[in-house]
This record gives structure tokens, sequence and C-alpha cells, in this order.
């Protein structure tokens, strides 16, 4: 879309990512003026080429996304997840006879989660995003420079465009400009590892059960897609993955087929792969002058548990909240004091979970003989003792004390 040499908006988004194009849409359907800046073409970003992967969607998250109207569309390309199962193995042994088996019924009739691919979820956010009158979205632009002062942010784009409002917030990635012009400082390591994407056809049903498989480098996820096909998600030594990736098609599906097993049949790699370096990035905090983190700006996670887009949705179900009630107060929802209770909300859930999921790469990416033995008896022992188990799946699907209204199915 277009941007005049000057606008102005009470909420400022930079980046229109699936985080960054969420939070547009449920500030625009409060009233709230919004712009969204992305550096991506949409028509460019909604294309099957642009993004390979799939994401989970925690039960809390697809409340959300019905309330903000933009789950309908996407509910056609959903995948339930009805069961989870966790193992620990090697590439040449197979799987373990250690499981951890996390059934749906265990907490109700409701799915663990819903799959669905990128590229439909952008696809949807971007025609409601269209249909929000409040709503304005600049793309493909290029943030150039945000600057505070004691009654609003002006953000100046590349192409020279000037757009005042009261809060910048920074949904642009784990590189975040934007935070690095804040001076904000993040923790972190890289983890020595890539992530390698793609998609399989197979012969038999998978029936709605994802399964991770804990190798030596790395987790080995099987994520249940639309039709009888799976999504694989494979953590892997860096150099061997950039080996791997430069292997033809078929010897590149063969060494998938010494990992995923023989359970669904004859599988086939269809489609292109992906591969990008995993790391972790925690902000120190969430909070600049009129700036506030979002999404990965503010934390970058393992994708072990494929859990680093609900977070994000989390962060937005409570800035949203924290933005609404404010403006509703006659406050100024742009200030530090206003924005404490958004990082409060959320920085220490998104610490503990990203640590959590740290340590549990740390625990199972080896091939230790002693500590092999351990988490396979962990393992045993967790899936023996029921209350343990609900109380992972509650985390995994969102459920917590004090959530956002937004993540309770409720608007704002």
């Amino acid at each position: 879309m277009s941007q005049s040499a000057s606008d102005s908006a009470e909420v400022v988004v930079a980046g229109g990512g699936m985080v960054g194009l969420t939070l547009g849409i449920a500030l625009a359907q409060s009233g709230v003026e919004t712009v969204v800046i992305d550096g991506a073409d949409p028509s460019v970003a909604n294309g099957a080429a642009f993004d390979g992967r799939v994401s989970s969607f925690a039960p809390a998250s697809r409340r959300m996304l019905e309330v903000l109207s933009i789950w309908e569309p996407v509910a056609p390309h959903a995948e339930p997840v009805l069961d989870i199962v966790v193992g620990d193995g090697t590439v040449r042994g197979g799987a373990s006879t250690a499981m951890l088996h996390f059934d749906h019924r265990d907490l109700g009739s409701e799915p663990l989660a819903h799959m669905v691919e990128n590229r439909h979820f952008r696809i949807a956010l971007d025609a409601r995003a269209r249909a929000c009158a409040s709503l304005k979205v600049i793309a493909p632009a290029r943030v150039t420079s945000v600057l505070a002062d004691g009654s609003g942010v002006s953000v100046r784009t590349e192409s020279g465009g000037n757009i005042r409002a009261r809060l910048c917030v920074a949904a642009d990635g784990r590189d975040s400009p934007i935070r690095e012009a804040c001076g904000i400082r993040t923790h972190g390591w890289p983890y020595r590892q890539h992530g390698i994407v793609a998609t399989v056809a197979h012969e038999k049903p998978h029936r709605g059960v994802a399964h991770e498989l804990f190798l030596e480098a790395g987790p080995f996820a099987i994520l249940p897609m639309r039709g009888n096909r799976s999504s694989i998600v494979w953590s892997e030594n860096e150099r061997l993955a950039q080996a791997y990736m430069a292997l033809g098609a078929d010897a590149f599906a063969d060494e998938v087929r010494q990992r995923f097993g023989d359970h669904l049949g004859e599988i086939e790699l269809v489609g292109p792969r992906w591969s990008y370096p995993l790391s972790l990035s925690l902000a120190e905090t969430y909070l600049a002058d009129r700036v506030a983190l979002v999404g990965d700006a503010a934390h970058a996670v393992h994708p072990l548990a494929g859990q680093g887009l609900n977070l994000g949705l989390r962060d937005v179900a409570a800035i949203a909240e924290t933005v609404i009630e404010a403006r509703r107060l006659g406050l100024d929802p742009g200030t530090r004091g206003t924005l404490m209770r958004y990082e409060a909300w959320r920085r220490i859930d998104n610490t503990v979970f990203a640590l959590s999921m740290d340590a549990l790469n740390r625990l199972f990416s080896n091939d230790l003989a002693p500590l092999r033995g351990l988490r396979r008896l962990g393992i045993d022992l967790v899936d023996g003792i029921g209350p343990l188990k609900s109380l992972f799946m509650r985390q995994a699907s969102g459920e917590a004390v004090n959530m956002p209204r937004l993540l309770r199915g409720e608007p704002v």
C-alpha cells in the first residue's frame, strides 16, 4: 500500500509477519488506529515458495484467532493434533522402547494443537487486515529510524515517509534492527544446529499423531498435515546440515527415511526444503522509550516444542489488552509506566520456557551413554505419572493463571 509523506496513528507495528500483523488486527478491531510496516511484499510472502514451515497453534492461540475473525479461513487447512509421542533413539538404531505419550483425551475432547502451513495463516491475516478500517499496512517498506520524545514517536521509512504515533511495537524478528537501535542488549547463544524443514507424503494415514524423536544431533519431529502428509523439522549439526541440504533429492530422501522410520509406510519428499540456524536469544528488557518488543524480537527459542509462534501470540494478547485498556482509561499507551504491565505479564513466562527448552535440547542432543540411560528412565517415569503429564499438556496448550482475555476467547 502507498504511504503519504506524513501519517499519524496511535500505534505503529514494525514488522508484518505472523505476530506483527496479528497484533495490528487485534488493536484495529478495538478501534485503535494502527499502522503495520512490513519489509516483505505480501504477494511474495503469501506464496508457497516463501516459507515451507508449518506452525502449531495451541488451543489458547486458536481461541484468540477466533475472536479476531482469523481462524475461520484457516480452519479448512488446519490438521488437529490428537496425540504426541516423544521418544529417544539413534539414527542407526531407531527409537528406544522408552516413550512418552500425550493423549488429548486426558484433558478433554479438544485437540492438543492444530498444525497449519504458514502460508495459509499469512493469507488469512492479509485478508483480515484489509477488512479492518482502523488498520493500514505499508508494504514492502523498511523502517530506518525510530525517534521518541515526551509526547510520542516518529517512525521513518526508507522511502522518506514519517509516521507519528504514541507507541512503536517492534515485531521485526530475532535480529530486530529496532531493538539494536534502542540499545537493548540480548543474552543467548547459537546452538550449532540448523533446522531442516521439508514436507513428505506417506502411504499410511498419520491419524493426527505428532512424533518427536530425540537423536544424537538434536530432535527430529514429524508433524501431521492435511491429507497423508507430514512436515519434518529436523535439528542437525550445522556442518552436517549443510551437507544434507546439498544432497540430491533421492539421497536426501534416503536420509529422511532413516530417521522417519516405517510406521507410516513408504514416504516421498514433496516440494522444496529449507534450512536455518538455531539459537537462543532473550532481550534484557522488552521496553525502551515508547518502544515495546514482541515475538522473536523479545525472545527466540529452540523449536523442539514448536511453541515459538504461540509465545509470540501470547505477547500479542498481553500487549493488545494493555494498550486498549490504557486507551479506554484515557492514559497514554506509550509510556513506560503503562507498558510495564505488559513486560511483567510476559517476560517471566517467555524466559522460563526458553531456558526449559534449552535444557531439554542439551540433555537430549548427545549420545553419551550415562545421559542416554537417565533420560530414557525419565521418559518412562513421566509417562507413568498422570498429573505431571497433564501439567505439561496444560502448559503447552497455553493455559495459565491470569491469561489475557483474547487467549480465553473473549474480546478485549
